[in-house]
């Protein structure tokens, strides 16, 4: 089976039923299936070979899952592009993945023409909301390409699906191979502990390249026949609005978004149809659950993965026992161990590093052989993430490895210190990061984001954290500042923080 196979079989089912939702507009399952049976006739005619590289650079709309499923109608490999890069980050990837074709809007044609100056080859740009260039001019309107329909090409399972950029917390972004197998085995899983149905109205606000968004907002949907409601935007209260206006079932999103909700003014809103929210991308601090909850009423459940496995390995089960503060399970058919540096396994409550095996891990990072060996151990990922287990095996993010803190030769574990901080009624969020101390080796340092309206003193901040930290833990230094630094997925940036001009 492949992921066509995943969307003509909803086609046939649920063929009259909304599959998208943007704003105004909305596609029935057929008539999705329409377009992407003449995007893949297009993609063939202009040359796509099986499993040749095409970019998408979309913000969330209908047009982005068309192509998605269009380019794997020509057996092609689809490479998201952030719709946040700009001309140097889109040329790298495109340059990396060796693509000949990237598919675009107007919108973003300026950023796609100054990369395209610098690439070693040409690259043909289709602009679905434009008309085919002259001469040499490389662009391609929309309309030619959705001129005749055609027969699926359908890839084979252990074909690449998708290429997907890791968000590139450290160094350049690398390219994750994922095959339709890997995929599919993630929805299957989450699928086994998710009760959706296509009666569900998904919201997706979360960006579509990235692979939490894609499996668990676009894959998975349309997998089940639900509808999808999609927002290019992430905008606090309009978000809100829509879930009202559009009946909204189920929704996703990262911590920084629970915690822009949850300072909202109050918002008259009907979002009693929601049944449940998923947290991921980042850890979720308890303070911010705690205040989404309170203010409206839904519990959110918190899950883990990443890219490199598709995404999702572990979720709070929806149909059992949610524990606040862990990432729940391990979903059926994925294996997760903890294990000390040598490999070892530890004992539940124990501290390790947190490794995967399914047939959800990704095949390797493209064009970077000594990179995916580093991650990939004898069929075992290493995710370099410090956890633990419960008896009941229920999984705890400790840190990323390496933001792991040593202070005089003792661990001091970002993620406790920062828990902490937002505990303060003051605080809506806070990071923690080692700086460079001469006594000592390292040192903690805070950088603290007050709620709005609120005013603290860094020595009040500091005594508070001392009032519930081992001296050892409490930060240095600390400094207030208006944001922090994120990846588009939520995921703080913490090699920009203490970089001259940076906060």
């Amino acid at each position: 089976m492949n992921l066509l196979d995943l969307l003509q079989r909803s086609t046939e089912k649920f063929a009259t039923r909304t599959a998208l939702i943007s704003g105004d507009r909305s596609l029935t399952y057929g008539e999705l299936w329409e377009v992407v049976r003449r995007l893949g006739a297009g993609f063939r005619r202009l040359g796509v070979e099986p499993g040749e590289r095409v970019g998408l650079m979309l913000p969330n709309v209908p047009e982005f899952v068309q192509v998605y499923f269009g380019i794997l109608a020509a057996r092609g490999t689809v490479v998201p592009l952030n719709v946040l890069y700009k001309g140097e980050e889109v040329r790298y990837i495109l340059e990396d993945a060796a693509t000949r074709w990237i598919v675009t809007s107007r919108m973003f044609l300026p950023v796609i023409e100054a990369a395209r100056e610098r690439l070693s080859r040409p690259i043909q740009v289709v602009v679905l909301d434009g008309e085919s260039g002259g001469g040499n001019s490389g662009i391609i309107g929309g309309p030619d390409l959705l001129r005749e329909t055609g027969e699926v090409t359908a890839p084979e399972p252990h074909e690449v699906a998708v290429c997907l950029y890791t968000s590139g917390t450290t160094g350049r972004p690398k390219g994750a191979l994922l095959s339709h197998e890997n995929l599919l085995s993630n929805m299957s899983a989450f699928r086994q502990i998710a009760p959706c149905d296509e009666r569900d109205v998904f919201l997706c606000v979360l960006p579509l390249f990235h692979s939490y968004g894609a499996t668990v907002l676009m894959l998975f949907p349309l997998d089940i026949g639900a509808a999808i409601v999609l927002e290019p935007r992430f905008v606090p209260d309009q978000t809100m609005r829509v879930m009202a206006e559009q009946r909204v079932t189920v929704f996703a999103a990262v911590p920084s978004m629970y915690a822009l909700w949850a300072q909202l003014p109050p918002l008259s809103v009907d979002l009693s149809r929601v049944r449940f929210a998923i947290s991921g991308g980042a850890p979720l601090p308890l303070e911010t659950l705690r205040r989404f909850e309170e203010r409206y009423g839904i519990l959110i459940y918190e899950g883990y993965g990443l890219t490199e496995a598709a995404p999702v390995l572990t979720e709070n089960p929806l149909l059992g026992p949610r524990k606040v503060g862990s990432v729940g399970k391990a979903l059926p058919g994925i294996e997760l161990k903890v294990v000390d540096e040598e490999g070892r396994e530890v004992p539940d409550g124990a501290v390790g590093e947190i490794i995967a095996r399914g047939s959800n891990i990704m095949l390797g990072y493209l064009n970077r052989p000594d990179a995916t060996g580093e991650v990939l151990k004898d069929g075992w990922l290493r995710t370099g993430d410090l956890g633990r287990r419960d008896d009941d095996g229920y999984f705890y993010i400790v840190d990323r490895k390496k933001d792991l803190i040593i202070v005089g030769g003792l661990n001091v574990y970002p993620r406790e210190v920062e828990e902490v901080l937002a505990a303060h009624p003051a605080v809506a969020e806070a990071v923690v990061i080692g700086v460079p101390d001469a006594t000592r080796g390292e040192a903690p340092k805070a950088y603290v984001v007050l709620r709005p309206g609120a005013s603290c003193a860094r020595h009040e901040l500091l005594r508070f954290a001392r009032e519930r930290l081992a001296p050892f833990k409490i930060p240095r230094d600390l400094e207030f500042c208006e944001a922090l630094p994120r990846t588009v997925s939520g995921k703080i940036l913490r090699q920009q923080l203490g970089a001259p001009g940076q906060l």
